[in-house]
């Protein structure tokens, strides 16, 4: 199954931090929270403006970005889960 985001909507799938902390200590899954770091795996046509034109989004596919905490639903297509959010919930592109 495909997603096509509509509009603003971006999809992005949470990059897994390591399992590890410096010191070498495993983490247990529930002492983690939730990754705030993902990869852009599709994009939408851009914002609809009042005037009836888009506003291209300033991101693009494959780029790895910072989101906020409540950032977007989440969705699970083919035992993957995936974020759909607004533009406006990433706050940085990682370079």
């Amino acid at each position: 199954m495909k997603l096509k985001p509509i509009g603003d909507k971006i999809i992005v799938e949470r990059i897994e931090p390591e399992n590890k902390t410096r010191g070498g200590i495993v983490l247990p899954d529930n002492a983690k929270e939730k990754p705030k770091e993902g990869k852009i795996i599709a994009i939408g046509e851009g914002k609809l403006m009042d005037n009836g034109s888009r506003v291209a989004p300033s991101v693009k596919v494959g780029e790895k970005v910072i989101f906020t905490s409540f950032a977007g639903s989440e969705v699970k297509i083919d035992n993957k889960e995936f974020l759909i959010m607004n533009e406006e919930d990433i706050l940085a592109v990682i370079e």
